[in-house]
């Protein structure tokens, strides 16, 4: 699998969650580049790791706000996608050679997850907060806040 392109069919509407999930894109394709360089590699994977949590919890706390009824479900699979790159992290650790299997699993895992699971709370939220990038920079900041007490 090689670099990936962020086409509209990824969009779930809400242009802060767009822009994080091509953020999320640009991480795979930096992965990509440097699958065999285990210096960039691991600064790559730990950014990716980093990335990951912080939006996944902002997606929580709006799904959370907009009254989202599959919160529960939708941050167990997070949880679990978590779980799964940490034993990469740990194999990347021990010395094995996981760049390519995890650019592979994380490629088809984002895809697939903003194409089904994603698309499925935009409707809520869009209905909540509406498609207003103010109400959302807002809310984004009561996120932050909240995060890191500021």
């Amino acid at each position: 699998m090689a670099h990936v392109e962020w086409f509209d069919d990824l969009s779930v509407g809400i242009e802060a969650i767009d822009k994080q999930h091509q953020r999320l894109i640009e991480y795979a394709n930096k992965l990509y580049d440097n699958l065999h360089d285990r210096e960039l590699l691991a600064g790559v994977l730990a950014d990716t790791i980093e990335y990951t949590e912080s939006h996944f919890g902002f997606e929580e706390t709006m799904m959370e706000e907009s009254g989202y009824p599959y919160l529960r479900a939708h941050k167990r699979i997070h949880d679990l996608f978590i779980r799964r790159v940490a034993k990469y992290k740990e194999r990347f650790l021990a010395g094995e050679d996981i760049g390519e299997e995890l650019h592979d699993t994380l490629v088809r895992w984002l895809v697939t997850h903003i194409k089904s699971e994603d698309a499925n709370y935009s409707a809520s939220m869009i209905a909540k907060f509406g498609k207003d990038e103010a109400m959302l920079s807002k809310k984004k900041k009561g996120w932050f806040a909240r995060l890191f007490g500021g």
